[in-house]
């Protein structure tokens, strides 16, 4: 475990985030004071950032996962596209 002031983080950010990601944790300190961690993600952390995101709005409540039973198929379309585009080609010239 190693610790660096909030100064040389700054300008040296990007070695420490490596050596986060290699499994080591750096611990953040300001005026020799310990105000924050920097270590690798969580076991459970999923790896592109779009699905971490999603996991963590899911796990803080923000947002509920899809209640479709394994298998099912998705709901059918209220109207074919083709008969979707033509209406909003006619809603749009009448304008």
């Amino acid at each position: 475990m190693r610790s660096v002031g909030l100064k040389i983080l700054k300008n040296k950010l990007s070695e420490y985030v490596r050596l986060a990601a290699g499994g080591e944790t750096v611990l953040v300190t300001d005026r020799d004071q310990v105000v924050a961690e920097l270590g690798p993600p969580a076991p459970g952390r999923a790896a592109p950032l779009a699905d971490a995101m999603l996991a963590d709005a899911v796990r803080r409540g923000y947002l509920t996962p899809p209640v479709l039973a394994p298998g099912e198929p998705p709901r059918r379309p209220v109207l074919p596209f083709a008969e979707l585009a033509a209406d909003l080609d006619a809603a749009r010239q009448e304008r």
